[in-house]
């Protein structure tokens, strides 16, 4: 996780780890780089108060399933993060 993040999400967003793509399938075959699916699940890294009202639910250090297309991708420092609104958040796992 990113100790030294300089970046503070507003309101009801949350800044995303993805989590690695999967370099094998279960079988053993290597996936190309051309192949491998957007991952779907990642930790939070920090999350905004939330708005007036909603309170955000999720907070750092929680692992999180989201939509495929969530999101925008960002790099801050030397990481490849996600920043997404909360209610793009499908579950917590």
């Amino acid at each position: 996780m990113a100790n030294n993040l300089t970046a503070t999400p507003l309101h009801d967003r949350v800044i995303v780890k993805p989590s690695q793509a999967e370099e094998k399938t279960s079988g053993g075959i290597i996936i190309p780089d051309t192949a491998k699916e957007k991952p779907q699940r990642g930790v939070i890294v920090a999350a905004g108060p939330g708005k007036k009202d909603e309170p955000v639910t999720v907070k750092a250090g929680d692992m999180v399933l989201y939509g495929k297309y969530a999101g925008t991708e960002v790099r801050i420092g030397d990481e490849d993060l996600l920043i997404m609104r909360e209610s793009d958040i499908l579950a917590i796992i």
